[in-house]
């Protein structure tokens, strides 16, 4: 019984908000810095672009997106994605309803396929696209090949964006999430544009998932580094 309450529409919508008005107060409560300096003066220009982020340091990413940006985010159809999607929306997202897997049997089912098809209308249509580069459940921070698929597909770039909290909750789950905290000091960091060419092969899809990798890192690291912390 309790189990099935949990996934009562009103407990889902309940949850949700809650945790969209969490998030604004650790937004709100935190003293954020941006880097690189000038960024979002310089991205207009290549919109829209394809938002990669990384499990598990997620929940702030709402906030990396300015006013006027149009920007639909990329959740799973699980009961945690229930959640997530009703947050997301408040916090002025749009939706697309899939994830990837790293089983062929499990893309259909996750809607992983319809996901994709999805988010290059919205590509399409200047709308940017959100998504978690590693693909559940793990290995964490490695990525998946879908997001330079999406890349490639699209003509779209690539652009790494990480968020961290100099106070946060870490959690022992799959993607080693970090809740974050109010009252602190936050960083969004902007990783360099990965372009994919539609006639890339194999290899060169293999290269440009190892950017996406090496940048997302890269970028997160350095989010830690300016509130003053080890990367996780």
């Amino acid at each position: 019984m309790i189990k099935n309450l949990g996934r009562h529409p009103l407990v889902v919508q309940g949850a949700g908000s809650f945790l969209a008005g969490y998030l604004k107060l650790v937004h709100v409560t935190n003293r954020i810095v941006i880097d690189p300096p000038g960024i979002y003066q310089q991205l207009p220009d290549d919109l829209p672009i394809i938002v990669a982020m990384w499990h598990g340091q997620h929940f702030m990413m709402p906030f990396t997106r300015p006013a006027g940006w149009p920007v639909d985010v990329m959740i799973s159809r699980s009961a945690d994605g229930e959640i997530n999607a009703i947050a997301a929306q408040k916090l002025g997202l749009g939706l697309i309803r899939a994830s990837g897997s790293q089983k062929a049997h499990q893309i259909s089912k996750r809607g992983g396929m319809r996901g994709f098809v999805e988010a290059m209308r919205a590509l399409k249509s200047g709308r940017s696209v959100a998504m978690t580069a590693d693909v559940p459940k793990g290995p964490a921070r490695v990525s998946g090949l879908g997001i330079v698929q999406l890349a490639k597909h699209s003509g779209r770039p690539i652009v790494p964006f990480a968020v961290a909290t100099s106070r946060s909750i870490e959690l022992n789950s799959w993607d080693k999430a970090s809740i974050n905290l109010p009252f602190g000091k936050a960083s969004i960091t902007v990783g360099g544009m990965i372009n994919v060419s539609k006639d890339v092969d194999d290899n060169g899809l293999e290269t440009a998932r190892m950017a996406v990798e090496n940048g997302l890192n890269e970028t997160t690291r350095r989010a830690y580094e300016l509130v003053g912390r080890p990367d996780g």
